[in-house]
């Protein structure tokens, strides 16, 4: 069974530009620069034509990489109203306790992750201890500093 990657339409979206982009202009530079090398070196020695090999095997992977998360994607988007539980897609407040400030976060798909946008990947230590969890629910999240416990204020 493949691994299903979760993300919004708009991550798809960067994916699918970032996959036209390598294919179309990227490969085709490191294959014109292969080939212009290919006039002016003995193979057997060359750094520089060997580095643009490897550098076109590892754009082969990335291309390959990005097309099965395409292909394998699942499509997720932010909850409309409450949520019972936390989900992917779900929108969450929580506070730090005892003490601590209020913090609202959506969780999504790796893909789509950008704290600095508030929106933390369920694959994380926040996302993965709060998936599931409910209203006025005590969290604990294993971070590498230790434990920290947080409480669950809305789900939307």
């Amino acid at each position: 069974m493949s691994k299903k990657y979760p993300m919004t339409l708009e991550g798809r979206k960067r994916l699918e530009e970032e996959l036209t982009y390598l294919k179309n202009e990227k490969q085709k530079e490191v294959n014109d620069e292969i080939k212009h090398l290919r006039g002016f070196c003995d193979f057997s020695d060359d750094a520089t034509f060997k580095e643009m090999l490897d550098q076109q095997s590892l754009l082969k992977a990335k291309i390959d990489n990005i097309e099965e998360m395409i292909y394998n994607s699942v499509i997720i988007s932010s909850k409309d109203g409450k949520s019972a539980k936390v989900g992917l897609g779900s929108t969450v407040t929580f506070i730090e306790l005892p003490d601590g400030e209020e913090e609202t976060y959506t969780i999504v798909g790796t893909i789509d992750a950008d704290p600095m946008k508030n929106r933390i990947s369920a694959d994380s230590p926040i996302g993965k201890s709060l998936l599931g969890s409910r209203v006025n629910e005590e969290v604990f999240i294993e971070i590498p500093s230790g434990k920290i416990k947080m409480k669950v204020l809305d789900i939307h």
